[in-house]
């Protein structure tokens, strides 16, 4: 089944909010965990391995470092913010992460993104 573009880049653009949301969810557990700056450090370490493992053009991303490095930054967030006590918000951003990044692995999707970032997958 082919999808069109337009449904495609609506699915990229769920993929870059759920990244938005773990980084949230990151700060959130910061705060909660001691001060204002755990949060910048705790939100900034996650955009950091993102960067370096996880994001389409990292750096050391490969077939098994990316997707480790999604689950680690994803279940870190999810996990801070059960520690944190916002175990409903920690459930929604568990099932949002995986339905879309599993929605995002659709060939059609995937050919999308690498057409316009010019890399070969």
């Amino acid at each position: 089944m082919r999808i069109p573009p337009a449904l495609g880049w609506s699915v990229l653009a769920l993929v870059f909010l759920d990244e938005l949301l773990v980084m949230a969810a990151l700060a959130v557990w910061g705060a909660w965990a001691g001060a204002w700056w755990l949060a910048v450090v705790a939100a900034l370490a996650g955009v950091l391995v993102w960067f370096l493992f996880a994001s389409p053009k990292a750096r050391f991303g490969g077939p098994v470092v990316r997707p480790a490095a999604k689950v680690l930054v994803i279940g870190s967030a999810v996990s801070g913010l059960f520690v944190a006590g916002y175990d409903g918000w920690a459930w929604a951003l568990l099932v949002f992460s995986l339905v879309v990044n599993a929605v995002a692995l659709h060939r059609d999707i995937r050919d999308l993104a690498a057409a316009h970032d010019g890399s070969a997958r």
